[in-house]
């Protein structure tokens, strides 16, 4: 499920733009430190809390090492032999296949205009911007902000549950785990007819492609966060209000990240300039 990877890499970027905005706190050591532990900035901001923190921290632990030994060598790889012009269409590409998914949960949601906005960008970069390799939509002010099915949930009243680190995948939640399955029947690609490993080299070059794009923003979440683990968790309960409210959640549950996720929208800008 390309797009799925596509915006979970882009959340670790999210998080760790943040961390430079946060600073760095004083404290623990990372085996040890909690989110109440570490200062506010790693507080538990919907009171679910963290129950399954040690299963968690141990798939943490696991999606790092395939990062360190398998991503980061593949993406460096990458971008050794790619201008960076070509990474942002590769990009555009995978972004664009995504598109029917937020067209369906803004409708879920009564966004009409959202709904009409989205479904004018898929025309218009499917057609004009040559299958999405090129964001022509953003250039004429069709501009779009990430919309999945978890947070359609939320916006029903669904709270979001325990939150949950998912191999592979990275930061989720027991709602949110349910974008995954809506999010492959909307993608575009997963009903077009090809081979096995045509398909696995598309998701494979999707995800390469991300972790090329977000290299240093992770270099800057390891360096900036005392625990990586606990700023991740929080920065993403943080982003995932703020999204199901639109950037503006309700009186007294302040996000001090709201703003900063705001200004990224659905396509954060890369922070190593690609």
């Amino acid at each position: 499920m390309p797009t799925t990877i596509n915006g979970l890499w882009r959340l670790i970027g999210i998080t760790a733009m943040a961390a430079m905005l946060g600073g760095c706190a004083t404290s623990t050591t990372p085996e040890t430190t909690t989110a109440s532990e570490a200062g506010p900035q790693f507080a538990d901001d919907d009171g679910s809390g963290d129950p399954l923190e040690g299963m968690n921290r141990r798939i943490f632990a696991f999606n790092e090492g395939v990062d360190e030994y398998a991503l980061a060598p593949a993406a460096n790889a990458w971008i050794a032999v790619t201008p960076a012009q070509l990474r942002r269409n590769v990009g555009n590409f995978f972004d664009n296949a995504g598109a029917p998914g937020q067209v369906l949960n803004n409708l879920l949601q009564a966004k009409g205009q959202a709904a009409a906005t989205d479904a004018a960008r898929f025309f218009v970069n499917t057609t004009i911007g040559l299958a999405g390799l090129f964001d022509v939509a953003s250039g004429v002010g069709l501009e779009t902000r990430p919309e999945d099915f978890g947070q359609t949930l939320g916006v029903w009243g669904l709270d979001s549950g325990p939150y949950l680190m998912l191999p592979l995948l990275g930061p989720s939640s027991t709602r949110d785990v349910s974008r995954y399955p809506v999010d492959w029947y909307t993608d575009v690609l997963t009903y077009l007819s090809l081979e096995t490993a045509t398909r696995a080299g598309l998701t494979g070059l999707n995800i390469v492609n991300t972790r090329a794009q977000l290299g240093r923003a992770i270099s800057i979440r390891n360096e900036a966060a005392l625990d990586p683990y606990a700023f991740t968790r929080s920065s993403y309960q943080q982003q995932r209000r703020s999204q199901v409210y639109d950037g503006e959640p309700p009186a007294g549950e302040d996000d001090p990240y709201g703003d900063f996720f705001d200004q990224q929208g659905s396509k954060p800008s890369p922070p190593n300039g690609d």
